[in-house]
């Protein structure tokens, strides 16, 4: 897929205005954390932070990036069979031993844990995470393993974007398969506010004695999503509650009207632009202090569409993005039928005239 056409400034914020930040005078609570960060899950606004750009250890929340590479290499019902170096690692557990079949992991994907902490990086460098470094894929503190409050937040928004890992850290308890042979057993999140609060769908709890408790949170409640993180916090539970009480007071559900008036290039047919349509009219975003003009929309599609084409066939998509990070992709649709030219019969050449003339002579 290819870039097609970029319409920018053409957004129109339907909803009522949104406010700068502060001016609904909601307060925030003070917290426990050593940092933390709120943001729009939408457009990754920081709606609230205290030192968000400060690196610190992060502990197990690290397996967020963990498991949406595992996600994205594909592969997920691959069976691996465990060996003593995966099981030899400190914290929490899911009870393997050595032996044991499970599926996705993160040396089967990479091959060792350095090789797969490369990928790690790599794709903290794709997201723009400037204060994040991976050396392990568990968050067990290697030297320079870190990240902060505010790129936490940002991974959790781009891993959430997936929709199986969006499932999975959903779930309060889940049934699962390994062991050798493998059977089935239950393991129960460890994320507790997802019984506590209203809203709460994710994401991932961490605690080591250098990072203390760390806890990244997502919750969405009336159509507003927000992504919560706090790292070295004592009372996180409480603080995620409370920053989570202000921080939906401060935001606004935004309702951003899609462009109506996008055509595309078409060849073979008997029109040379064909007129395309989203598939809806408007996306809703969960903001702080965006306008309009901080909203463009990108047209995703082959450079040339080819004929015959029906009303309602699928083109392409829109990519609507705020100050260059993506906040939805919308499905493009035919808003009418191009059919394609008829061909013309070509002309005989006078060689294959004179062809088939002596052939016809000697048929009779």
């Amino acid at each position: 897929m290819k870039w097609l056409v970029s319409i920018s400034a053409a957004a129109v914020i339907a909803a009522a205005a949104v406010c700068p930040s502060g001016a609904l005078g909601a307060e925030y609570p003070q917290v426990s954390a050593r940092a933390a960060v709120v943001i729009s899950a939408d457009t990754g606004e920081i709606v609230h932070g205290v030192n968000a750009s400060e690196k610190l250890p992060m502990a197990s929340t690290t397996k967020i990036m963990t498991t949406l590479l595992c996600l994205e290499s594909g592969g997920l019902y691959e069976e691996f069979t465990v060996d003593s170096d995966a099981i030899k690692v400190e914290g929490s557990s899911m009870g393997l031993q050595e032996g044991d079949t499970v599926n996705a992991a993160a040396v089967r994907i990479a091959g060792s844990i350095e090789d797969f902490a490369e990928m790690m990086n790599n794709r903290a460098r794709q997201m723009g995470l400037s204060r994040t470094y991976f050396v392990t894929p568990s968050g067990l503190e290697g030297e320079g393993h870190g990240s902060s409050a505010a790129d936490m937040a940002l991974l959790a928004r781009e891993a959430l974007r997936n929709d199986i890992f969006r499932s999975i850290c959903s779930q309060s308890s889940m049934k699962v398969k390994f062991g050798s042979p493998p059977y089935d057993r239950w393991l129960r999140n460890t994320n507790k506010l997802l019984g506590m609060y209203d809203g709460v769908y994710g994401v991932k709890t961490g605690f080591t004695d250098e990072a203390g408790r760390c806890l990244v949170s997502a919750c969405e409640r009336e159509g507003k999503d927000l992504i919560c993180v706090t790292l070295s916090d004592s009372n996180d539970w409480n603080d995620h509650m409370a920053l989570y009480d202000s921080s939906f007071e401060n935001v606004r559900l935004a309702e951003i009207c899609l462009p109506q008036d996008i055509s595309a290039d078409i060849v073979g047919g008997n029109a040379e632009r064909l007129r395309i349509v989203p598939e809806k009219d408007t996306v809703s975003v969960t903001t702080l202090a965006g306008s309009e003009e901080d909203f463009t929309f990108t047209v995703m599609s082959s450079p040339f569409l080819y004929a015959p084409v029906n009303e309602g066939d699928k083109v392409g998509s829109l990519s609507v993005s705020f100050l260059g990070r993506e906040v939805e992709r919308v499905d493009l649709f035919a808003a009418e039928n191009v059919s394609a030219k008829a061909v013309k019969p070509r002309s005989k050449s006078l060689f294959q005239k004179i062809k088939d003339k002596i052939g016809s002579f000697f048929s009779h």
